[in-house]
């Protein structure tokens, strides 16, 4: 039996249910109401809102667009023009700016001095404010000297900067002259931007002197002159001197190109116009460069935090995460809905574990957002946030990154408070969103995330597309999104993006995760499925294994790959990272398989545990299975895996070798 039929053999208890009232005055239920009345959207429960919302596509986006009052200079024709995948036509004929709405909340008067942004770091010191009035000031003024610098809509600009005000301030102005941004976080070596930076050829860099993490100074000059080097379409570079050192030759001070405090003016852009470009992992060649456009991130955000976050102008909103990740961007969305959000520059677990926990209590946060692997990491070192710090703001936490086992919605709910509410989603850098999520009035069960999200007709498949209840199958998207890519750059007829995601279900998005739809309505997520592992004809999960083996004190971390053999066998070794102190002997070896055979399946026992000193992972922390599998089918290093994709190269040194003992 899987652990998803383990879930659902019966009907589980919930660990969490919305207080009846609170639950009435969230804004989906607001949003619920006005819909049944302007558009004929049922007055039942969530699930009936749900398929409403993807039955007419049309409908519910209209509505959307409208509750939220969205700034169409030019008005749409229609929602929904043509409703084919891939290239959909959304809004056409419609006019906006994505800055403008990022925005709107500093025009009233009575937000003028409330914090847009608080930036918090790993010094201690108190939150820094940068209320409304000096982001549309300093916004406004960079906007004005981009266009003084000649900068024009459809032109790139990159930025090499982390989790920092600035940041958001960059890309705010960029948006709002209609050119295109794209980011990288100054951790990322040269060479893992200039593979993503030098496919988007940008006129304009921002970029930091350094940064600092885990209470060291990292200077970042000697990667920002290789890329001015190695960027040749570059014609201007800003200076952000995070640590403190003067502006290179040749290079613009932002500190002067903030100065001017004037009010923004916003290019009135196309719906489908280019606003970011984000990018795929690249472990397997180039990242693939995925263009957003203005409209579709507008309405898709909005939806996103304010009906399944339930953010508004009263909150303050932290997620951890880097300028290289598409959290960021989903951070920059609590400003659509006028909160505050919070921006933290450094390390998750500096100078202790419980370092992120630290950061929501001293800047008030009411929804942090985290990654899974944090919360399985707070689980091992025994902190007590909820005991320890004040985190009574806090009402809502969020996850994701890859799934989070039962035990980490166990940990939340026994040393957070019994009262909070667990948002776990997933979904995607292609789409800078959720398929599955959070909802305000439904409960949280164990190990589940609440529903798919408003929008998105998710399906669970089976590999003849027919589709699955409360069994593992293909995670699918049978009809559009918004803020579904507007295609990847330099893939003109669009091929690289047609095999990405349209190829195995023509017309229909296949993501590449396995996903379980229960009868409730609920979701488990359990793991990329192009890295399934597939024993005597049976797809399991890899998260599945990893949950039950990392709640051994002796394992920091594991990876399992399912290798085919010529001969037609399977080779499915497990590979750990010992925490400080453990062996990996008999009596660990012996503990590992009988979790596993007790708790999955004999199915689940790997035919070899091995130990290794470290996973490779790709630069936003995701472990690397597909790349692990296919060195140890025999794939030379140089095809499997892009070197620069990775946070720590040398940890595939053991897996190469591996590969060579196997082949001799």
């Amino acid at each position: 039996m899987s652990s998803a039929d383990q879930h659902h053999a019966a009907e589980p208890t919930p660990l969490w249910r919305p207080d009846p009232a609170a639950a009435e005055a969230t804004r989906l239920v607001r949003f619920q109401r006005w819909a049944a009345r302007q558009h004929g959207a049922p007055e039942g429960d969530y699930a009936e809102l749900h398929r409403w919302s993807t039955e007419d596509l049309n409908r519910f986006w209209t509505a959307v667009s409208q509750w939220f009052d969205i700034r169409f200079s030019t008005p749409p024709d229609t929602a929904l023009a043509d409703p084919a995948m891939p290239g959909a036509v959304w809004f056409p004929g419609a006019r906006l700016n994505y800055a403008e709405h990022a925005l709107r909340h500093g025009e009233d008067p009575a937000n003028a001095d409330r914090p847009a942004i608080l930036h918090l770091d790993e010094s201690g010191a108190d939150p820094q404010a940068l209320s409304w009035t000096e982001l549309r000031h300093q916004v406004g003024s960079l906007a004005a000297e981009l266009r003084r610098l000649g900068i024009r809509p459809g032109d790139r600009v990159g930025a090499y900067v982390p989790n920092i005000p600035q940041a958001a301030v960059a890309l705010l102005a960029t948006a709002a002259v209609g050119a295109v941004w794209t980011s990288c976080a100054p951790d990322f070596g040269a060479r893992s931007v200039l593979d993503r930076f030098q496919q988007l050829e940008p006129v304009l860099l921002f970029a930091v002197d350094g940064y600092r993490y885990g209470g060291k100074e990292h200077d970042r000059s000697a990667v920002v002159a290789e890329l001015r080097q190695e960027l040749p379409s570059l014609r201007h570079v800003v200076h952000i001197p995070l640590l403190g050192t003067p502006a290179p030759q040749g290079a613009l001070d932002w500190a002067a190109l903030t100065a001017l405090g004037q009010e923004p003016v916003f290019e009135q852009v196309p719906f489908d116009h280019p606003l970011w470009v984000l990018y795929s992992s690249g472990t397997t060649g180039l990242p693939k460069a995925i263009i957003q456009g203005h409209g579709g991130i507008v309405v898709e955000h909005l939806k996103q935090v304010a009906l399944h976050l339930d953010l508004g102008p009263e909150d303050r909103f932290l997620w951890y995460t880097s300028t290289g990740w598409m959290m960021w961007n989903i951070l920059l969305a609590g400003l659509l809905v006028g909160a505050t959000i919070i921006s933290y520059d450094g390390s998750p677990g500096y100078p202790a574990t419980d370092a992120q926990w630290r950061i929501a209590a001293r800047a008030g946060a009411t929804v942090f957002g985290t990654s899974a692997a944090y919360i399985t990491a707070c689980a091992k070192a025994d902190v007590h946030p909820g005991r320890d710090l004040d985190l009574s703001r806090l009402r809502a936490i969020g996850t994701t990154g890859s799934p989070l086992p039962p035990d980490g919605f166990r940990w939340i709910y026994d040393e957070i408070s019994p009262d909070i509410w667990l948002a776990s989603v997933s979904g995607g850098t292609d789409v800078c969103s959720c398929f599955v999520g959070g909802v305000p009035t439904l409960p949280v069960y164990l190990g589940e995330i609440q529903a798919p999200c408003l929008g998105v007709a998710v399906e669970s498949w089976d590999a003849q597309g027919k589709p699955l209840t409360d069994e593992v199958g293909e995670l699918v998207v049978t009809r559009p999104m918004p803020s579904m890519p507007l295609g990847f750059w330099n893939d003109p007829d669009d091929t690289r993006y047609r095999e990405s995601y349209f190829e195995t279900y023509p017309g229909v998005w296949r993501h590449g995760d396995w996903i379980t739809v229960t009868g409730r309505g609920t979701v488990v997520i359990h793991g990329r499925s192009d890295s399934t592992l597939n024993r005597q004809g049976v797809r399991m999960g890899s998260a599945d294994i990893y949950e039950v083996v990392e709640r051994l004190p002796q394992i920091r971390e594991s990876l399992v790959v399912g290798v085919e053999q010529p001969d037609g066998g399977y080779w499915m070794p497990l590979f750990v990272v010992l925490a400080d102190g453990a062996a990996l002997d008999d009596a660990l070896r012996v503990a590992i398989r009988d979790s596993l055979r007790e708790q999955l399946s004999p199915r689940h026992v790997p035919d070899e545990v091995i130990a290794v000193a470290a996973l490779p992972h790709t630069l936003t922390g995701k472990r690397l299975e597909v790349p692990v599998k296919r060195i140890l089918s025999g794939t030379p290093l140089a095809r499997a895996v892009n070197p620069g994709s990775l946070d720590n190269p040398a940890a595939l040194t053991p897996f190469v070798e591996l590969a060579a003992q196997r082949g001799d």
